[in-house]
Order: C-alpha cells, then sequence, then structure tokens
C-alpha cells in the first residue's frame, strides 16, 4: 500500500466536496478518479499530495514514498529554461552529482524537449510535457495527474499513453478523455456526492456496472420515499392516530425524516438542445486549389475540398499544424493566398471557440448568456432564462453568480449554453471537450449527433470525432490536407496499414539494392504456382468484381443527401463498411499483382 485517505471530510463553505470518504492505491495501480465538475477531484488529489489538510480523517503517504504532481492549470513559471525546470522537480536533498544529471538529461531526451527552450515561448502542450519531465524526474513512487491530456493534441496523448503504461510506479489522475481511461485504467474511483466508489476495470466496464448501481439506488429511493409518505399519512390522522400513538414509531418517522433530509439526490443530466435555423444552401463551402502562407511559411498548400449542408466534419492534425487556421479560412476569416473559397448562402454559424469567445467575468451567469433578457428563444418557444441554465446543470443559486466564481469545467458549460442559445444551421466547435466532465461530454456527443445542419469540429478528444463525424480533413505535414471518409479509428487502421506497406516496400527495395549484382541476367523462366495460389489466382478476378459492386452500391448510399439523416450509428456502421471495402479491394488487387508476378518469374 502506497497510500490511503480514511474517513476523510473536506468542505469549501457549506458545501461539502469529501464526506467521510476513504480510498487505498497499491504500488503499479493506475486509479482514474473521475466524477462531475466542482465535486472536488482536484481537491482530492491536492489532499493526496499535502496541498491541503481535510477537516476530518487523516491522509496517509508511506514514509520514504515519493510523490508529485502535475496540476491541471499551467502555472506562471518565469521565463526560465527547460532544463532548470525539469530539474526543479528533483528532491530538495538531491544536490547536483553525475547522477541527478543524468536523470535531467534522460528525462529532457525522453520526451524530445529542447533543455535551453525557454519555456515562455512554448506552446500549451509542450508546457506540459515540460511539467511532466519536471514531475518523472523525481522518480516518484506515486504520480498524480490532473486532467493530463489538456492542451496537447493527439499524437502528443497517444504518447503520454505509451509513457504512463511504462511508468512502474502507482498512477493516480484524472481525466475526461475516455479513450485515455481505457487504455489506461486498472480501476476507476468516482466521487460523487462526497463519497467514494471504487469500480475494477477500466471506463466502458465502469459504465456497465454504474448504470446498473444507478437503477438499483433509484428503486431503493423510491421504495424510501414511499415509506416516508405513508408515515407521514400516519402520524396526521387526528384524534385516531393520537389514541393508538406508537412512540416508538414516531421515532422511526423521525428518523426516516432525516435520512431524508441527510440524502443527497444525484445531479440530474444536463439537458442541452440547439436552437437551430433554417436549412441553409447545398454547398456550404468549396476550396479549389487554395494556399495560406505567412510569409515564408505554408500553413495550408493546395486544398481542395467540397463540404455540403449536413456533412460531419472532423479536423484532425498536431497542435500549431493549421487547424484553426483552416477553419477561419473556411469562414472567410481569412483570406486565402492562392486559389479561391466560395461560400454557400443561408449560413447561420455557432462558433464555439474558447480562446475567442471570452465570457464576462464580471457579469452574471444568466447575463453572459442573454445579456440580462429574461427569456432565451430555443426551437419556436420561449424558455426562461433560469429553466434553461438548469439544462446545463446551473442551480438557481448560480442565476446571478458572477461567472469569474466557476470552475473551468462550469465555465465550459456556460461557453455552451451562450452558444446554443443562437439560432445555427451550421456549428463550428474548436477543441469543445475540453474540462467538460465526462457526464456532459456524452450528453454533448449526443446533441451534436443529432443536429441536422453542417458541423466542423476540431478535437483531440478520439472518442468524441469517432462517435459524431462522418469524414476528417487530416493535416499530414509540410500544409497538406487528406480528406478521408471515416472517424477517427477507421483513419488509424487505414493509416497503420499505408504505414506497413511503405516500410515493407523500402524494406524490399533495400535488399534488392544490397544484393550482389549477378555476372549476366538470367533468363526469365515463368514458375509454376502451387495448386492453391493457382487456385486463389484464377478466382481473384472475380472477387475482386464483386467487391468493387458492393463498393459501388455502398458509393451511392453514401451519395445519396438522404443518407445522414439515418440514425447516427447507421451511418458509422456504414461508412466503416466503405472504408473497409476500399482495403480489400486495393489488398486483393495487390495479391493479384503479386500472383501474376510470382507466375511470371
Amino acid at each position: 500500500m502506497l497510500l490511503r485517505l480514511d474517513d476523510v471530510s473536506l468542505a469549501f463553505g457549506s458545501r461539502p466536496l469529501l464526506d467521510h470518504a476513504s480510498l487505498q492505491v497499491d504500488e503499479g495501480e493506475r486509479v482514474c478518479l473521475v466524477g462531475r465538475n466542482g465535486e472536488g477531484k482536484s481537491s482530492l488529489l491536492r489532499l493526496v499530495s499535502c496541498a491541503v489538510a481535510p477537516d476530518e480523517g487523516s491522509v496517509w503517504v508511506r514514509p520514504g514514498a515519493r510523490l508529485a504532481f502535475l496540476a491541471q492549470d499551467l502555472d506562471a513559471v518565469d521565463d526560465a529554461r527547460v532544463i532548470d525546470i525539469v530539474a526543479g522537480g528533483l528532491a530538495p536533498d538531491a544536490g547536483e552529482s553525475w547522477e541527478t544529471g543524468y536523470r535531467v538529461d534522460t528525462v529532457i531526451s525522453r520526451l524530445s524537449l529542447d533543455a535551453e527552450a525557454r519555456f515562455s515561448s512554448l506552446s500549451g502542450g509542450w508546457r506540459r510535457r515540460v511539467l511532466l519531465g519536471r514531475a518523472l524526474v523525481a522518480e516518484p513512487d506515486v504520480l498524480l495527474l490532473d486532467e493530463p491530456t489538456n492542451h496537447l493534441d493527439i499524437e502528443a496523448i497517444e504518447w503520454l499513453e505509451g509513457v504512463m503504461l511504462e511508468f512502474r510506479g502507482a498512477l493516480l489522475f484524472v481525466s475526461h478523455d475516455r479513450a485515455f481511461v481505457n487504455r489506461l485504467a486498472t480501476r476507476v474511483v468516482e466521487l460523487d456526492r462526497g463519497k467514494l466508489s471504487s469500480w475494477p476495470g477500466n471506463y466502458d466496464e465502469f459504465m456497465v456496472k454504474k448504470a446498473l448501481q444507478l437503477e438499483i439506488e433509484a428503486k431503493a429511493n423510491a421504495h424510501f420515499d414511499k415509506k416516508l409518505a405513508q408515515e407521514e399519512v400516519w402520524i396526521r390522522r387526528g384524534v385516531e392516530a393520537r389514541r393508538t400513538r406508537n412512540e416508538g414509531r414516531v421515532r422511526a418517522l423521525k428518523a426516516l425524516r432525516t435520512e431524508r433530509r441527510d440524502r443527497r439526490d444525484r445531479i440530474g443530466q444536463a439537458e442541452i438542445s440547439i436552437a437551430e435555423s433554417g436549412e441553409s444552401g447545398k454547398r456550404v463551402f468549396e476550396a479549389e486549389h487554395a494556399r495560406v502562407a505567412f510569409g515564408d511559411h505554408t500553413v495550408i498548400r493546395d486544398l481542395s475540398v467540397k463540404i455540403q449542408r449536413g456533412d460531419r466534419i472532423g479536423i484532425v492534425g498536431p497542435n500549431g499544424a493549421g487547424k484553426s487556421t483552416l477553419i477561419r479560412l473556411l469562414l472567410g476569416e481569412l483570406e486565402p493566398s492562392g486559389g479561391k473559397v466560395q461560400r454557400g448562402t443561408k449560413l447561420e454559424t455557432a462558433y464555439y471557440d474558447q480562446q475567442r469567445e471570452q465570457l464576462d467575468l464580471k457579469a452574471s451567469v444568466s447575463d453572459n448568456v442573454n445579456d440580462g433578457n429574461e427569456f432565451v428563444p430555443i426551437g419556436g418557444h420561449n424558455r426562461h432564462i433560469s429553466g434553461y441554465l438548469r439544462d446545463f446543470l446551473f442551480r438557481p443559486d448560480q442565476m446571478k453568480t458572477p461567472a469569474s466564481a466557476l470552475s473551468g469545467g462550469e465555465r465550459n458549460r456556460l461557453l455552451l449554453a451562450r452558444l446554443f442559445a443562437r439560432p445555427a444551421n451550421l456549428l463550428v466547435m474548436d477543441e469543445p471537450t475540453n474540462d467538460l466532465d465526462i457526464d456532459t461530454l456524452e450528453l454533448l456527443e449526443e446533441l451534436v449527433s443529432e443536429f441536422q445542419g453542417t458541423l466542423l469540429l476540431v478535437s483531440h478528444d478520439r472518442a468524441f470525432l469517432d462517435h459524431v463525424v462522418t469524414s476528417l480533413l487530416v493535416f499530414e505535414g509540410d500544409g497538406r490536407v487528406r480528406e478521408f471518409v471515416g472517424g477517427w479509428s477507421d483513419w488509424v487502421r487505414w493509416r497503420d496499414a499505408r504505414d506497413a506497406r511503405e516500410r515493407e516496400a523500402r524494406s524490399r527495395g533495400a535488399a534488392t539494392a544490397a544484393a550482389p549484382a549477378a555476372a549476366a541476367p538470367a533468363v526469365p523462366r515463368a514458375k509454376r504456382l502451387s495448386y492453391k495460389d493457382q487456385r486463389e489466382f484464377d478466382t481473384l478476378p472475380a472477387t475482386i468484381e464483386l467487391l468493387e459492386a458492393d463498393k459501388a452500391r455502398l458509393d451511392a448510399l453514401v451519395g445519396d443527401p438522404a443518407f445522414y439523416s439515418r440514425p447516427a450509428t447507421d451511418v458509422r456502421d456504414t461508412l466503416a463498411r466503405v472504408q473497409s471495402l476500399a482495403a480489400e479491394v486495393e489488398g486483393a488487387y495487390a495479391r493479384w499483382a503479386a500472383l501474376e508476378a510470382l507466375r511470371a518469374g
């Protein structure tokens, strides 16, 4: 056992975050802490790191065990060099020696950091790598990570997964990235209404078990409430009840009332809706050989793409590749350096951009959404602002609270409430999932999936991309953008297969180049195929014909505008099959060519 929380309570103001909670973490465990925004997950990590003390109970860490903490917020650091920041993670008693210098150099190399770079010049993702290096250089027994994937692109997240899988100590982390949790977690611990519950396995396994537990809890609460109501009727029956009053029964009723008062009901799910407007024109955007350059640096090169009404496009690539630039180009906020971009008619755009769409932190929650108006027009009806904000899980007492008092996740929800109050047929979302708890994230996912307009989505959340988009624009380097039909997992399978074929081709080329030159070319002689290979060679043309016919049928289906009005699962399955068929056709042709070459000798 490395650390233990025993009967811990912690409250800020009148709201308890931890209510007599207990937790144990053992060596080699990778424990993910989940829960709603504002439940106290970050506070629990600060308790474990001894940054705050509990109101009640105790926090025990094994004597001599080293802890390192990567916080959610990127704290301001002066203009120090990367090597100095990483070295700052060493224990105060480590001193300067050959061994400590080696450890610092090893971490910097392992994380591909520029030792002499100034921290202030780095992007958010690289800053997070530096601070992770600062945490790892101490060779901790327990590593605490609070939303480690924030500000990281997909490539960096996959790199971080690899580093954490190799980490030998115990890992206690908070994350809303479901793919990240599924790959890393050996156990999920949920913080819900001040209590901690432990669930072995990854996030998907936790969700199945949690749904069953909530169903049981709802039934138990309904039974309890029915019994309490019956007892309340009995105590109010007047003279007859007083004559037959059973003091034990009265005491039992008082106990029931106390239990009901102490029961903290689970906060309801957010109920988000988009104020959709009328349809746009069929063409939304069309780029022809578009180019964007800043000086000598070309960000987007020779882009030709058509985006039509109802398309659901994910935009992916490394940080700094040009994803936000592409959105600005399509929306007309940026003129192309070459080529042209045409925009459709009747476009009403709702644009979610965490960097651009800022809240007025001095204004209240309700005024941030509706500029002081009492009603919000949603779906042709006026909704009172308090009811609308309750759909986004804001309590009545928060309506007049300044936005500055909200947590990061609550501010994100407020931005979503502000965005969705505007009628739109084009939804543009630039990294919408940062700081959202998983419950709200899954609801946003469902909402975006049901949006009938056109979607442009920049995201590093692989599960979110898989569930809501039907095609991708992928930045592949040097300003090149590839259009791909399918979601993120489809792209990864196709990319890995392509890269494997290229490696094999290079390997064959290297082997051919290394082979000694023959004195004279041999006279080619036809080889006799084995019975099995000959049979495969004879049947492949018919197989290819069937595969291509099947693909043509599905291509026609996908080309029908009505196709995207089908259920999201049907759309995803069909697009996945199209991608699979394309790979099968390509593989069949490659196999036929290989057998033909073997046959020709």
